[in-house]
């Protein structure tokens, strides 16, 4: 890393910072609607490595895509179950994450971030974060590899201050945009194809109750 620019308030200039930093491989520390998380870009593999090694990462542990609009996802090949529709129209943008599926037919550029499972399929989970800043430098940027921008196993942060005690110069920039609602992150959702229900492998700020309520 060639300069660490600490922490920065939100405005236009550190916003076009963010950007630049991101494009040229290097992470940086956003604001979301639920916890402060630390980005990358997802078609660089050495800045996705990067959100590993800030965070302590297990790497058999995944990162989800943040994107401004579910259109924008498209060129990658990701696909929301359809069952889970509904959830996405409800509930986007906001705290919940869909685990997608990668149609290789429709991927025109190439995700890092990917998970193969053990039938086969690839996956990716996908999110749309309602946050002023963080849509701001997602409309530029595209979609960005994300994760809880915190030491693995430890409380995810809930401001700008709380991400820096954690992962420090690893990263290059955080963007300050006050207390986020956390400590809780996005609800996690899948569809079982098998049993035609939802698998709910993380609950988070939205509950399950209320997302099996729109399925009903």
């Amino acid at each position: 890393m060639a300069h660490t620019y600490g922490i920065q308030p939100v405005n236009e200039e550190t916003l076009d910072l963010a950007v630049s930093l991101i494009r040229s491989g290097e992470i940086v520390v956003i604001p979301t609607d639920t916890v402060y998380g630390v980005v990358a870009d997802p078609t660089q593999a050495d800045a996705v490595e990067k959100i590993f090694q800030a965070k302590h990462r297990p790497h058999e542990k995944s990162v989800q895509i943040l994107a401004a609009r579910l259109d924008d996802t498209e060129k990658f090949g990701v696909v929301i179950p359809p069952a889970l529709t509904p959830v996405a129209q409800k509930f986007m943008p906001g705290a919940i994450s869909i685990i997608a599926t990668i149609d290789e037919n429709m991927r025109t550029s190439k995700l890092c971030t990917v998970r193969e499972e053990a039938d086969g399929f690839l996956t990716q989970a996908v999110r749309l974060p309602d946050n002023p800043a963080s849509l701001k430098i997602l409309s530029t940027t595209g979609p960005l590899a994300a994760s809880s921008a915190n030491l693995s196993g430890h409380i995810s942060p809930t401001t700008a201050q709380e991400s820096y005690d954690q992962l420090g110069d690893s990263v290059s920039l955080y963007i300050d945009g006050g207390a986020t609602p956390g400590p809780v992150a996005s609800t996690v959702v899948a569809w079982d194809a098998q049993t035609s229900q939802p698998v709910f492998l993380r609950e988070g700020a939205i509950h399950s109750d209320a997302i099996r309520s729109v399925l009903a």
